[in-house]
């Protein structure tokens, strides 16, 4: 990245405060390396982006969590320009997936600077794009009941608590048929462009974010235990998902149920519909990231409630393709 170059730099204000103060005070040090644009909603942000690319600008760079860049994103889609990654939200799990280390913004700047770009896939739900993955029901409904307030308050923490008042709540029945021509049925799906989901575990462990395929998780089960028995085995890493879930690879799924469920893409809720489209997009994203990698939004909460072991186990799943 050359120094007499100032980069568009897309943040959001609103971050969650420690870190929100940590974000800015980093960014007025380096205000030298970047045009700053501060956004109060996710439209802005996508329209920001979108302006630049346009413009052919050839890097834009996202500060903030998931929602701040998946919108970024969304205004970059389709484009040639890079997509550049501060990681300063709750859960960075795009950034994780891609090696790009939480919680330094100073070697996040090292690899925007270094000027490495990857191209990825690009998926979408119902023509809204996403990195890293999407949910329908369960996990979407969680999101819907976590409010910004007590996000910013409580972090990872936050997703937990929300997690525990849905838990009750019968979930309608959901149909899935893949571009192959499956046809299950469930209570919730899980669809990932990559391997982590909610923070540094590895829900999908064999996705692989440039094979133009989703992994895709049906929950086949509802109920308090079953749910606490699951998140107490994904903290853990060991759980034995093949009874009460079914795990496969598909080019492009179709989600159906009788009455509208939320969605959420990239950690952001996307809205209720009876009908959503997974597909991958035309175009592939181009994005700033370490040639080698370094090293839920309910898992990091999870770690600590339940004793994050440091013995690791390989999740036991079976795989259709």
């Amino acid at each position: 990245m050359a120094s007499h170059r100032r980069y568009p730099l897309i943040f959001n204000p609103r971050a969650r405060s420690q870190k929100g103060g940590r974000t800015r005070q980093f960014l007025m040090e380096h205000a030298n390396k970047f045009a700053l644009y501060a956004t109060n909603t996710g439209d802005e942000a996508v329209e920001l982006a979108k302006r630049f690319a346009e413009d052919g600008e050839p890097v834009v760079i996202a500060a903030g969590g998931d929602g701040t860049l998946n919108a970024v994103v969304s205004g970059l889609a389709g484009s040639n320009t890079a997509l550049g990654i501060m990681p300063a939200g709750t859960m960075n799990v795009f950034a994780r997936e891609l090696g790009i280390t939480p919680g330094s913004l100073p070697k996040a700047l090292e690899v925007i600077e270094k000027g490495h770009i990857r191209e990825i896939d690009l998926f979408s739900a119902n023509n809204a794009p996403f990195v890293q993955m999407a949910g329908v029901g369960f996990d979407a409904m969680v999101i819907e009941e976590t409010k910004w307030e007590t996000k910013k308050v409580l972090g990872p923490l936050a997703y937990l608590l929300s997690a525990v008042k849905v838990l009750g709540e019968k979930p309608p029945l959901i149909e899935v048929t893949t571009s192959e021509g499956r046809v299950e049925s469930g209570v919730a799906v899980l669809c990932g462009n990559g391997s982590l989901y909610g923070g540094q575990f590895k829900l999908f462990p064999q996705a692989c974010n440039v094979d133009s395929k989703l992994d895709v998780i049906i929950f086949k089960e509802a109920g308090y235990k079953l749910v606490f028995d699951s998140l107490h085995g994904m903290a853990l890493g060991g759980i034995d998902m093949s009874k009460s879930t079914s795990y496969f690879q598909s080019e492009s799924i179709r989600v159906k149920c009788e009455q509208p469920v939320p969605v959420q893409v990239d950690g952001e809720l996307l809205g209720r519909f009876t009908e959503v489209s997974f597909r991958e997009r035309s175009c592939r994203l181009r994005v700033l990231a370490p040639e080698q990698p370094c090293g839920t939004p309910f898992t990091d909460a999870l770690k600590t409630l339940l004793q994050w072991p440091p013995k690791s186990y390989e999740l036991q799943t079976s795989k259709t393709t």
